[in-house]
Formats: structure tokens, C-alpha cells, sequence
């Protein structure tokens, strides 16, 4: 670590020795588990900036306590969440919206936005939701004794539900899951193609739908109003670039992990084999133990937090893995226990920005594991084989074979 990454402000003794792109466990590892290994800041300091801490490079202040994360991810007055995530991949700078909105423009567009994607109308996408597990999972089934879990079902699944949304067939899945995995995960040449690539779609899906309007999400966003005007096509942009980035990866991940763990014990699997009724809470314990998401804020302005000198422009990071290990929030926060109650997770964030498609991401995941379960047989990591877990912006797994021989 060179400190001439650290901004001047910044301590020398608030300087922490963490990443979560390059710190032991989060580079891509054989049998790896990124998520447990951020818990070892728990031993140090509650707050402290880590010189490299996102993609591009850049440092964060890092915030250790489930408490503080909320106090920060509450305060949308000093913590800015306009970044421009996905516009930065293209040298442009515009909001997914809501995500990246700061009151009140945000309230605006969540208000418009909450309808679509609420437990109401969840439990009418629920149907679809089984129909599409149930075909891949006996797909899987039909082909043999073994399958490679993200490419086979995790991100199809996810994926398809996407498309559901939209209104789309499922024979425009493939280039959808290449092009998810090209921007989350691709390199620099392929992240700003793959960015190039869903703009153009987003763009022309809308003209479609204001030409054609049919009963589905993107129709309900070219039509809407906000403050008696239509939405400008940079906001609808900013809308359907924020529902495919959020939808897909995050869903896919939690499935992957959450099979993983299964593969790797055997008891807790035919608990949930035996008592499906439990895969319900089961499924928030694996939110809490394999959440895959850093949350960022921009500081506004020039704040004194927990004795840290955050100055306007400083990133500060929210890691949800962190906030899901800390042992003032929960009991042997490092034991995965799927019978835990009250499981205070950070999984879906906190406070106004908290995860729109909290409900529908729930049931996917709820409803994956569940006829998963009920499908095939007891299942474990195939022979020979050992996912790929990996750190960084969003946690991902990979390379996870499993054999039901």
C-alpha cells in the first residue's frame, strides 16, 4: 500500500491495511468464502479509510458497524448516493434512477416507481416466477447427473424473470445473461461494449413501447408522469439501466451462494429437504452470510464522524458483508444458523435507497431454492471440481459444479 493514495486529511493511524478487492479472500479462490473473510475488521477500529476500495481504484472510508451504516445510508443530506455507476463505464455522467437520485428528486421517482414492484405485485409475478424454476430445474434434471449452477439455472433464472418484467420472450436470455456478465464482471474494454450495448436495447425497447404500448414495466415508464410532465429519455434511461444492473447479478449470486453452502452441508439440506416450511427463514440467514453488495457515499459536505475527518468528495463504504458480521448486531454473527430469528440483515441496504426489488429478489430466491429442493436429489460439490468465490464491487461465485450421481 502507497500512501500517496491517502488524501492529506486522512491520518496516518486511520489507515487500514483492508480491501475488498485485494485483501486475503477476495480475489477469485478455489473453495474461497470472501464474505467471511471481511469479518476481521470487526478487531480493529469502527471506521478507518482504506486507500483502495473500489473498482477504479479509488479510496473509501470504511464503515465497520451495522449502526453507523445506518446512520449514514439514513442521512441523504451529508451522503450522497449519485455516482453514476453504470454512465462512469461510458465517460458520461447520469443517475440510475431511483438508486442514485438524492431527495427530493428521489422520493418522486420511488413513489412512481414502488407499485411495480410491490409485495402485491410480486405475489401476481409468482406464478411466472415458479414456472420458469420449474422448467430450467428439469431441464438440468432431463440432461443428467450434474450441472454447473450459475450457467445452467442461476442466471438464466434471473435473467428471465428480468425479461418477464419487461414483457420480453425467453429466446433473448442469452445475449441478456453475456451482457450482464460482461459489464459486472468484464474488463475494460468489455464493461464499456456491454454498457454501449444495454443502453441501445433500453433505447430502443422505449421507442417500441411508445409506438406499441402493451401491459409491461417499460410501457408503464414511457407513459408515466412525474410533477405532470413525461419522463425526459435520460430518465427512462436511467430506470431500465438501474432495473437490468440490479436484477440480474445480485439474485443470480445470493442462488449461487446460497447452493453452495447446501452442496457443502449436507445435514441443513435435508432439514430444508424435510421441512420445506423453514427455507422461507433459511433464506434470510443466507442473505445475512452471503450478502454481495458495497454500498458507496459521497460525502456532501465536511463531517466529523466517529472521530473521522470526512471532507466533501470522500468516498465512504457501506460493505453489507461487513454490517452482516458485526457482533454487536447479531449473536456468533460468523455461525450460519438457518433457524436464526430476528435477522436484522443488511442484505437489501437501509433507509430511503433501500432495494426497490427487495420483495421480488425474496421470492426468487425463496422460490429457486425451494423447487431446487423439491426436484432433485441430495447434491453436494462435484468431485474434482471448486467454486470460484470472489470479492470486489459485487461478491460473486463461479465454477460452481455440482453432482447428484
Amino acid at each position: 500500500m502507497t500512501l500517496n493514495q491517502v488524501p492529506d486529511h486522512v491520518p496516518a493511524e486511520m489507515v487500514g491495511d483492508f480491501s475488498l478487492f485485494t485483501s486475503p479472500g477476495m480475489l477469485p479462490t478455489p473453495d474461497g468464502d470472501p464474505q467471511a473473510a471481511t469479518a476481521c475488521v470487526h478487531a480493529g477500529p469502527p471506521i478507518f479509510y482504506s486507500p483502495f476500495n473500489t473498482r477504479d481504484g479509488r479510496g473509501t472510508w470504511v464503515i465497520t458497524r451495522a449502526t453507523d451504516q445506518r446512520r449514514v445510508l439514513q442521512d441523504a443530506d451529508t451522503f450522497s448516493s449519485h455516482r453514476s455507476i453504470f454512465a462512469s463505464a461510458l465517460g458520461e455522467n447520469w443517475p440510475m434512477i431511483p438508486l442514485e437520485l438524492d431527495p427530493p428528486a428521489h422520493g418522486v421517482f420511488r413513489s412512481l416507481l414502488n407499485p411495480l414492484l410491490s409485495p402485491k405485485r410480486v405475489t401476481a409475478l409468482e406464478p411466472a416466477v415458479r414456472e420458469r424454476a420449474i422448467a430450467l430445474i428439469d431441464s438440468i434434471a432431463a440432461s443428467g447427473t450434474s450441472c454447473d449452477v450459475m450457467q445452467d439455472f442461476a442466471f438464466p433464472f434471473a435473467v428471465s424473470i428480468f425479461l418477464r418484467l419487461l414483457g420480453l420472450p425467453d429466446h433473448r436470455l442469452h445475449p441478456f445473461v453475456g451482457w450482464a456478465n460482461d459489464l459486472l464482471h468484464g474488463d475494460d474494454v468489455k464493461r464499456p461494449a456491454a454498457a454501449r450495448t444495454i443502453l441501445a436495447f433500453i433505447d430502443e425497447l422505449a421507442a417500441m413501447r411508445r409506438e406499441e404500448p402493451v401491459d409491461d414495466f417499460m410501457t408503464f415508464i414511457v407513459q408515466a408522469q412525474v410533477e405532470s410532465r413525461r419522463l425526459t429519455d435520460e430518465e427512462v434511461r436511467g430506470i431500465g439501466v438501474l432495473v437490468f444492473v440490479a436484477g440480474l447479478d445480485t439474485v443470480a449470486a445470493a442462488i449461487g451462494f446460497d447452493l453452495a453452502f447446501l452442496a457443502r452441508h449436507p445435514k441443513e439440506q435435508e432439514l430444508l429437504r424435510s421441512e420445506p416450511n423453514r427455507i422461507v427463514l433459511a433464506a434470510e440467514e443466507l442473505l445475512r452470510a452471503y450478502p454481495t453488495v458495497q454500498i458507496i457515499r459521497v460525502a456532501r459536505k465536511d463531517i466529523d464522524f466517529e472521530g473521522a475527518p470526512i471532507r466533501k468528495g470522500d468516498y465512504v463504504s457501506c460493505a453489507t458483508m461487513i454490517a452482516n458480521r458485526d457482533p454487536a448486531e447479531f449473536e456468533c454473527p460468523d455461525t450460519i444458523d438457518l433457524m436464526r430469528e430476528d435477522n436484522r440483515h443488511a442484505a437489501f441496504g437501509y433507509g430511503p435507497h433501500r432495494c426497490l426489488g427487495s420483495h421480488l429478489a425474496r421470492r426468487e430466491i425463496v422460490i429457486g431454492l425451494e423447487e431446487w429442493l423439491a426436484r432433485l436429489p441430495a447434491f453436494r460439490i462435484k468431485e474434482g471440481t471448486a467454486p470460484v468465490a470472489y470479492g470486489g464491487h459485487v461478491f460473486g461465485i463461479e465454477n460452481l459444479i455440482v453432482d447428484w450421481s
